[in-house]
């Protein structure tokens, strides 16, 4: 009896522990996707975070990740808490050795340009990269999902990103243009000198097509490409916007009286921050760029 009793214990034993090691081993599968489509897995949710973009911190807070990021890059100045965050420089000239001394479990870099071969390189150091490049609305709210996955923080994460979901359903119910109407032809002013646009792949285009408008060089091969400005007075748009504050940018194309945008006075500004930097705060811009087609629409 009694070596039975003990037999008993031991498979009771055998089973408890066998089940919290199941239980660990779950709780240790983290992994999604990124938007290069690669897979990023943790053993657990992320407690040491670097975001290498001002959009990444912004996508960060918003996934309710705050308090997980130890450090971040130049001009990642909103929400007003993360200008508080110790900066490492910027994509162009980081800090690759402070970086890695952080002993980061998660670093987020903006997968474009330059960041593809410091990707690669923190990889080759055991680090654990993230690659963040939106080119929707929908990236952006999974993205908050996302990254709120990998830093446990799941509830905040599905939460903000349902309500961004939510505001982009209002914007497109607001803004879509009537039966039969035609879209307002638009050129996206993204620098003056040197003369440069975007095709229809950047973010800045949805915006475009949810307002009612048409970007004039959406066919572009390239995602920004220089152009000329013949090349804008062949495509004739109705409305000319820049990131900004202000107009004064759009200036010079008052000299050329022939185009639609100039004899209408289409030229209208949207900030920055809110357009070019593909995180929350995409829906404020699109939402002013929306008042700004339909007062344009109306003219």
């Amino acid at each position: 009896m009694r070596r039975f009793q003990l037999l008993t214990g031991s498979l009771a034993l055998a089973t408890c522990l066998t089940g919290s090691l199941a239980s660990t081993s779950s709780y240790a599968a983290i992994t999604v996707l990124d938007d290069a489509q690669r897979t990023v897995t943790l053993e657990k949710p992320a407690q040491r975070i670097v975001s290498l973009a001002p959009h990444i911190t912004e996508m960060l807070f918003e996934a309710g990740a705050a308090n997980n990021i130890i450090a971040v890059t130049d001009y990642s100045d909103y929400p007003e808490a993360a200008k508080k965050l110790p900066s490492i420089g910027n994509i162009f000239a980081l800090d690759l050795e402070r970086l890695l001394s952080l002993k980061p479990d998660l670093v987020i870099v903006w997968g474009t340009g330059n960041a593809k071969i410091l990707a690669n390189k923190l990889r080759s150091n055991h680090i654990t990269v993230f690659e963040s490049e939106p080119h929707n609305f929908e990236m952006v709210a999974t993205s908050i999902e996302r990254l709120a996955t990998l830093a446990g923080t799941e509830s905040t994460g599905k939460a903000n990103a349902q309500k961004f979901r939510q505001r982009l359903d209002n914007l497109r119910k607001t803004y879509q243009l009537p039966a039969g109407a035609a879209p307002v032809s638009v050129y996206y002013q993204m620098i003056r000198r040197p003369l440069m646009t975007i095709n229809d792949t950047h973010m800045v285009s949805d915006s475009i097509r949810l307002c009612g408008g048409k970007n004039v060089f959406g066919q572009l091969k390239e995602l920004s490409s220089t152009i000329t400005n013949e090349a804008v007075l062949a495509a004739n748009p109705e409305v000319i916007f820049s990131s900004g504050e202000n107009i004064d940018s759009m200036a010079d194309w008052k000299q050329y009286p022939i185009l639609t945008a100039v004899k209408k006075n289409n030229f209208y500004a949207v900030k920055g921050d809110w357009l070019n930097r593909a995180g929350p705060r995409i829906l404020d811009g699109t939402e002013a760029l929306c008042k700004h087609l339909a007062t344009a629409r109306s003219k």
